[in-house]
């Protein structure tokens, strides 16, 4: 067991590592080399990542893949994915190369609104503060113009102001709600710096009109706060071929019907719905990871959206209409293609780059396409081979990596699990009988 320590993050970088591996690993040395065998030998570049976060002790890496071959809206995109499961690339591109010959990805900004909340308290008359907010709204819009003037030159900033009662909740509770556009910018910052603003000019300037007779220690400020939930921020993905072409192209019976039954599953049952979304997931966090985007605030919003009807659903919908088979995703997608790390990490720029410097919204666009091929390699492993016969395969070089498999042994051991069960009995099990053979 570990110690307490004061003022660690005034230590070095040296320093807390010492620390760390001195108090809490029994391999001090090896623990240390692992640590810092991940240090960037270029100096700055490290001291760069060491200051995206606090008490960094060395660099966690994930792999920067791509995927190929998307067809988005008649433009051919690689999608760059920072993902370390290796089945996800696999099925992402395999996706991404079958709709690409039959018409690729429509996509479409169905909306782009982001919302905050001023959360206050007030016991008085509820005429009063109503009255009071109507007459004080144009100045909590003015006394923001020095945080939005930028904003606003690119063409967004705030869009409204409304007062929200929700007495009926909670005793003296209302909400201050504040809608914004923050063009191509996640926006997080700007929306939080307005609503402090907002809540600060609301309270002190309540004494300024004596018809209102409220005075600042009537309002009680809880919080100012942007949501993730962006259901006024939505984006549409879809495909749509012949069903006679699908099933060719697929070959398996009834696979069309099949694949909107499985679809339709996700549904009805939660139990499926929530696995069904994990595997959209799949893509759109490894996109947003590999683009720079806050992947933690994206999953919130995308799974408080799936419940939106009071029960958790399916993010997607397939249906089939006059022979024609469709499969579509509606989601709500924060994005932003500057600000936070965008303009810093080099790996974030390059992967922007590839996508021919995207705004935001067709960055929302192409994240929306790639969420929608994730799921349609997962819905049609699952509905023909089964899911765990190609992940498997793709988490064989795992398992020998973690046998500690020699580059001979795994050339083998791939060509011999070709048509066989992979799981780590059966590779270990191979292992040991070709250890014991002449073959290598």
């Amino acid at each position: 067991m570990g110690k307490e320590i004061k003022g660690f993050s005034k230590l070095s970088k040296e320093e807390k590592t010492n620390w760390i591996v001195d108090n809490f690993f029994k391999e001090t040395e090896a623990s240390k080399i692992i640590l810092k065998q991940y240090w960037n030998d270029d100096e700055n570049l490290q001291r760069l990542h060491d200051e995206f976060s606090e008490n960094t002790l060395s660099n966690f890496y994930l792999p920067f893949s791509i995927a190929p071959n998307f067809l988005i809206n008649d433009k051919i995109y690689s999608i760059p994915m920072v993902i370390e499961e290796s089945s996800v690339i696999a099925a992402a591109s395999k996706s991404a190369k079958l709709w690409s010959s039959l018409g690729g990805f429509k996509t479409k900004i169905i909306s782009k609104i982001k919302n905050g909340q001023v959360h206050f308290t007030y016991l008085g008359e509820k005429e009063l503060i109503t009255s009071y907010f109507n007459y004080i709204k144009p100045t909590l819009i003015q006394d923001t113009e020095t945080i939005t003037s930028n904003m606003k030159k690119r063409g967004g900033g705030i869009i409204d102001i409304e007062l929200i009662n929700r007495t009926h909740d909670m005793k003296g509770y209302y909400q201050i709600n504040v809608s914004f556009d923050t063009v191509d910018a996640m926006g997080a910052n700007f929306i939080n710096s307005c609503l402090e603003q907002i809540s600060k000019s609301f309270k002190e300037k309540s004494s300024l009109s004596e018809e209102y007779k409220i005075q600042p220690n009537d309002i009680t400020i809880i919080m100012s706060i942007l949501s993730n939930y962006v259901p006024e921020c939505i984006v549409k993905a879809e495909v749509s071929c012949k069903v006679e072409e699908l099933d060719k192209i697929e070959n398996y019976e009834n696979y069309s019907e099949k694949f909107v039954q499985a679809v339709k599953i996700a549904q009805l049952d939660t139990s499926r719905a929530v696995t069904h979304n994990k595997g959209i997931m799949n893509g759109i966090d490894a996109i947003s990871i590999a683009t720079g985007n806050d992947f933690r605030a994206i999953e919130a919003g995308i799974h408080a959206y799936a419940s939106k009807e009071g029960k958790y659903k399916g993010l997607s919908k397939a249906k089939i209409e006059n022979d024609m088979f469709n499969f579509s995703i509606k989601i709500p997608l924060a994005l932003g293609t500057v600000g936070g790390i965008t303009n810093l990490h080099p790996l974030v720029k390059l992967a922007l780059e590839m996508l021919d410097n995207p705004n935001a919204e067709e960055l929302m666009q192409i994240t929306a396409a790639v969420g929608l091929a994730q799921n349609y390699g997962a819905l049609r492993s699952l509905i023909t081979s089964g899911i765990q016969q190609g992940h498997m395969k793709m988490h064989l070089i795992n398992i020998l990596n973690s046998l500690k498999a020699n580059e001979d042994e795994k050339k083998l051991a791939v060509e011999f699990f070709k048509d066989k069960i992979v799981n780590n009995r059966n590779v270990q099990n191979y292992l040991i009988k070709l250890r014991n053979s002449d073959e290598l």
